[in-house]
């Protein structure tokens, strides 16, 4: 079943003109629709077919999902969403940007800017699009013991199974907006001292998150993460000036855990879609101590992990 969203007659005023919506100028509106419209689109061709478990097709030249493929997935009308992307001057309900979200895979600040752009209330704010699909979770949880993550190329920690929220501080006790592995890398005390060469650490990170940042300058996410970077954290503010870049490598990592001990681990991302989309990283012992140690991690009491 398909939602065909209503669409009101605009109020008029004088002389039967059409009065703008949301209080705004036309010429406002018409660039809030432009922007929308490139947004969408966007979000709709970073998507590949095999991400949402559709078939490719040996035909297919439009790159990520084709405009219907998105109207299936959120079970709204085609011709609708195509206005949508042309920029047409429809009204957007909040039930139906719900479903565009969820169908392009959008994570907290997307699905906030695109009800931002819509010029409508977001009625679940706290609503979390990562594109973690079931078949995902299941994957995570399959890996433990070995700690596994799936993040995005702003280092948000979208999913995470048993181990990887014990390694280097009890990840369900931190809130879900600060669950991104700069923020918690370059402010969070516990984290931090997790961390095996933590200087080298914090080189590499925001290396890797700058060189990423280059294909996303414009998007507000991205820029509020290190505006709240440089506000909280002197070193963030002395490394970002260096402007150093670093494309993402596999590494042994060290990490110190306060009751299991040392862990040697070998870092691994598998992508879940076209680079830079949520990623999958997983991390392999490199002895059998470092195996009888996350064995150890994975199988202690909640209560004794949030310690």
């Amino acid at each position: 079943m398909t939602v065909e969203p209503l669409l009101p007659q605009p109020a008029t005023g004088p002389g039967g003109a059409v009065a703008p919506p949301y209080g705004t100028a036309p010429r406002d509106n018409a660039a809030r629709r432009a922007e929308l419209a490139a947004f969408l689109r966007s979000r709709r061709e970073r998507i590949t077919p095999e991400q949402v478990g559709l078939p490719r097709g040996a035909r297919r030249r439009t790159p990520g999902l084709r405009r219907e493929e998105v109207a299936h997935l959120g079970a709204v009308g085609v011709t609708w969403y195509t206005w949508l992307e042309q920029a047409r001057d429809i009204h957007v309900s909040p039930q139906v940007l719900d479903a565009v979200a969820r169908a392009l895979l959008l994570d907290r600040a997307e699905r906030s800017h695109l009800f931002a752009l819509a010029g409508a209330v977001d009625p679940m704010p706290g609503r979390e699009c990562t594109g973690v699909t079931r078949e995902l979770w299941q994957l995570l949880h399959q890996l433990t013991p070995f700690p596994a993550v799936v993040q995005n190329s702003r280092f948000d920690i979208l999913a995470y199974n048993r181990t990887y929220g014990r390694l280097l501080c009890d990840l369900d006790a931190v809130s879900e907006e600060d669950r991104n592995c700069m923020w918690l890398a370059f402010t969070h005390p516990v984290w931090r001292a997790g961390l095996g060469d933590l200087e080298a650490t914090l080189r590499v990170m925001a290396a890797k998150f700058r060189a990423s940042m280059a294909e996303h300058l414009a998007e507000p996410a991205w820029k509020a993460l290190v505006a709240r970077l440089m506000e909280a954290s002197p070193e963030f503010r002395e490394i970002w000036a260096q402007h150093e870049v670093l494309r993402p490598v596999s590494a042994v990592k060290v990490f110190r855990h306060p009751r299991v001990g040392p862990l040697q681990l070998t870092a691994t991302s598998l992508w879940t879609g076209p680079n830079p989309g949520p990623k999958l990283l997983y991390y392999t012992p490199v002895d059998e101590m470092s195996r009888e140690r996350l064995e150890q991690l994975a199988a202690e009491p909640a209560a004794l992990a949030a310690v």
